[in-house]
């Protein structure tokens, strides 16, 4: 009886030290997936600051119609983006269930910021007849098959990345360009709405895709699944913006 219960107790303090192996196995995974995604992010906002219609933001020689054009373009991502973040987490199975319905809560969370974009176009002098009719340009056309094509694959983890692209450019970007047209357009707080939200919002976005990073890791096929998503994301993001003329 005695031995019966030494066995117990070294089995119990066995798992013990598996569990703690495995999270930090998991917690480097992490911080390794990030580092790399870290790298990648980077290039794209050296992308992105190139295009003409960031230049003219920062050179300040942005205009009215400039900023009409990005909410227009941008329109588009946005309002498939709730629609393919619910793709991907019909298709996660069984076996990642809180990543399923942490994906759920982003996409009823921005179902509807694509009115946010309606309502700044039409506060800064836009019909909204325009916005809302308006085509993809090309590179709105190949993120949104891109996203949705990931999205239809079974446990479409690699999305994370994608996500990595579009939510750290809202928490990094969003409220400075936002407080750039601001001030060079002489525009209300109710015209720019949807930049300076996501600036204040896309940061706690940041840190709960940290934990979902850790609902899948450490897996090398999904890391690095992840951060190819991640590259080929932000080229067609890019490509989206760059496309953009008033």
């Amino acid at each position: 009886m005695h031995r019966a219960r030494e066995r117990a107790g070294d089995d119990r303090l066995h798992d013990a030290g598996d569990c703690v192996m495995a999270e930090r196995e998991a917690e480097a995974a992490v911080a390794e997936t990030q580092r790399k995604l870290a790298v990648v992010f980077a290039d794209f906002e050296q992308r992105l600051e190139a295009t003409p219609l960031i230049r003219k933001l920062t050179r300040g020689r942005f205009e009215l119609a400039d900023y009409h054009a990005f909410l227009i373009n941008l329109r588009q991502q946005v309002k498939d983006g709730a629609l393919w973040m619910s793709r991907a987490a019909s298709n996660i199975g069984e076996d990642h269930l809180e990543l399923r319905s942490t994906l759920m809560r982003h996409a009823v969370t921005e179902h509807r910021d694509f009115r946010l974009l309606e309502a700044d176009f039409t506060a800064s002098g836009g019909a909204l007849d325009d916005i809302q009719s308006a085509p993809k340009n090309v590179g709105s056309e190949a993120l949104s098959a891109w996203m949705f094509h990931e999205a239809s694959k079974p446990d479409p983890f690699g999305l994370l990345g994608a996500m990595f692209i579009i939510e750290g450019l809202g928490s990094i970007k969003a409220r400075p360009w936002g407080l750039k047209v601001q001030e060079r357009l002489a525009l209300p707080d109710e015209a720019v709405r949807f930049l300076l939200y996501h600036g204040d919002n896309d940061a706690e976005h940041m840190k709960e895709f940290e934990e979902m990073l850790g609902m899948v890791l450490p897996d090398p096929f999904i890391a690095e699944r992840i951060v190819v998503t991640a590259k080929v994301t932000a080229r067609l993001y890019a490509l989206q913006i760059e496309e953009i003329a008033a």
